[in-house]
């Protein structure tokens, strides 16, 4: 078996599972209790009365057709890294909403709870350069056409949602929601940083087409770069050579824009424990 159709294999296990973990959240705990956390679960929770349609089938509906709008402007790469855990979602919280057990606790403890597993879930899902897609994907498409910060759209669009609960339910629901809004968070970072092992990587690059890698570096993982001229010890040849910090996120998704374009391509990663400035410093979510 080559080493392409095991990390297939891999990948897709990965992606399953994670996805798997997060429905069993929303269904086990998000829904249930109806916490206003982040995510597609959260919104149909906020927005359950206004609209009185069931949660489950808001958050399945909503996921999938975010997903081909994401497709659709976002283009066919992102469609193809998101499709699967998005396609899995809608079929895994069917099941999980049929056959799991609702534990009887405090909508508090449900909160901590959902937002431990379904951070998890979206973690190991991450570490694989795949996504959930959902919410993430508004900020996304709105960044495309705008530019505006994702940092920015996603902070405004999880006050939307907070907003919303606020509406609809009262302080307190809004207060237990941040619970799992904030565990959801240092969930995702503690799975991937067991994953990498390190912050961030700093990766320099070496190819021929490092124009087309630094244009897509720049507008789908919004990171800047320092291209610098080198020439080669061997035979002088001048060279192009690409210097980017991508957080651990990001990474398995930079190692799979440069395999796409160029698979003969130079790369040297090293573990970056140490940053300082916008897109680090600031609490970045990406």
């Amino acid at each position: 078996m080559s080493e392409k159709v095991k990390k297939k294999i891999k990948n897709t296990v990965f992606v399953t599972f994670g996805t798997f973990l997060l429905c069993l959240a929303v269904e086990m705990f998000i829904i249930p209790y109806n916490i206003l956390s982040g995510g597609v679960a959260g919104l149909a929770v906020a927005l359950k009365p206004f609209i009185h349609v069931n949660e489950t089938l808001f958050a399945n509906i909503l996921t999938i057709g975010l997903l081909l709008f994401g497709g659709l402007v976002l283009g066919k790469s992102f469609f193809f890294e998101t499709a699967l855990s998005s396609f899995l979602y809608p079929v895994f919280t069917t099941l999980c909403a049929k056959y799991a057990t609702v534990p009887v606790i405090d909508p508090a403890i449900a909160s901590f709870y959902g937002g431990l597993l379904g951070g998890i879930g979206i973690g190991i899902v991450m570490t694989v350069g795949a996504s959930t897609g959902g919410m993430d994907i508004p900020p996304l498409i709105i960044h495309k056409l705008t530019g505006t910060k994702i940092s920015a759209l996603v902070l405004i669009t999880d006050m939307m949602t907070v907003l919303l609960g606020l509406i609809a339910y009262d302080l307190s629901s809004v207060l237990i929601g941040l619970i799992s809004v904030f565990i959801t968070s240092i969930a995702i970072e503690k799975v991937l940083s067991i994953s990498e092992g390190a912050t961030a990587k700093s990766v320099q690059i070496i190819s021929i087409h490092w124009d087309e890698i630094n244009d897509r570096i720049n507008d789908e993982l919004n990171r800047g770069t320092t291209v610098y001229d080198v020439h080669g010890g061997y035979q002088g040849t001048p060279r192009k050579v690409l210097l980017v910090v991508v957080s651990q996120k990001q990474y398995s998704a930079l190692i799979s824009i440069v395999d796409n374009i160029d698979p003969k391509a130079f790369v040297i990663t090293t573990d970056a424990v140490d940053m300082h400035g916008e897109g680090f410093t600031y609490g970045f979510r990406i």
